[in-house]
């Protein structure tokens, strides 16, 4: 698979190992950054990842920062992005499974490296269950994108 992955200044740190983790498992792996720990904006790197997902240039995407947080509001706002802010195994699982996750999100601060990567694998490795009420429930998350405005 081709990943591609982001941070910000919060979780540059983490994201190293991941890498490396990600290309032994003999996936591809494109870091759109950044890579040091001077104050930067998640969003920016959140797009950036979402964008090439989005776009097909990339199978899928990890988000790293402090918490994960801030990365899975600004990758949800991309359509076609189906985010998940994971921090234990079983969510890793499940939100491949069930939600057909194609970014994942962590934080640094929360989870540590060895922690992080067993996530990472898990999530890499966990196919879809492609059952019709999971694509069904699927489906209908995704044509939010293009059907729900706020009420007054």
């Amino acid at each position: 698979m081709k990943i591609v992955i982001g941070s910000d200044h919060a979780g540059v740190q983490l994201k190293d190992g991941i890498i490396k983790l990600v290309q032994s498992l003999g996936h591809d792996v494109t870091d759109v950054g950044c890579h040091s720990t001077d104050s930067v904006d998640y969003s920016d790197y959140a797009i950036e990842v979402c964008n090439k997902v989005a776009a097909g240039t990339a199978d899928r995407g990890i988000l790293l920062c402090g918490t994960g947080i801030g990365m899975t509001i600004a990758a949800n706002k991309i359509a076609g992005i189906r985010c998940a802010l994971v921090h234990d195994l079983f969510s890793a699982q499940m939100t491949r499974q069930h939600n057909d996750s194609n970014v994942l999100a962590m934080g640094e601060r929360i989870v540590g490296p060895g922690l992080a990567e067993s996530i990472v694998k898990v999530w890499l490795e966990t196919e879809f269950s492609n059952g019709e009420r999971h694509v069904n429930r699927i489906h209908k998350v995704m044509e939010l994108e293009d059907k729900v405005t706020p009420q007054s």
